[in-house]
């Protein structure tokens, strides 16, 4: 059963998480890229989620999760790109700023994984 509670990270469905991209998205954030929510399931096959942002300044994108089951904190992942990316100070500056709202976006999300975490014993199944 150990085994098996390790691969799975803190349910939250693919529905609340769009509900929390939406109500980041609503705050006026500038948006260059785009946020989805995909679907993943864990290890028993529960629906998880995964948010994922898409930069317009690069082809490379960045995915968002518990770190693990149990576990209140998030990880961003950059995904890898085949080449070396050169850009003009402008992009650069313009992909910097991306980055900035993926961190903003990953902390969001934590917090609202916290917050429920802090009444789900009040949640309506």
């Amino acid at each position: 059963m150990e085994d098996e509670l390790e691969d799975s990270p803190p349910r939250r469905s693919r529905d609340q998480l769009r509900a929390w991209v939406e109500e980041f998205l609503s705050q006026g954030h500038a948006m260059t890229g785009t946020i989805k929510v995909v679907d993943q399931e864990d290890a028993d096959g529960q629906d998880t989620g995964l948010v994922v942002m898409t930069m317009r300044n690069t082809t490379a994108s960045v995915y968002m999760q518990p770190r693990g089951y149990d576990d209140p904190l998030w990880e961003a992942t950059l995904t890898a790109r085949p080449d070396d990316l050169t850009l003009s100070p402008h992009d650069m500056a313009s992909l910097a700023a991306e980055l900035v709202i993926a961190g903003n976006l990953c902390s969001f999300l934590q917090f609202k994984s916290l917050e429920w975490d802090r009444h789900s014993g009040r949640h309506a199944e």
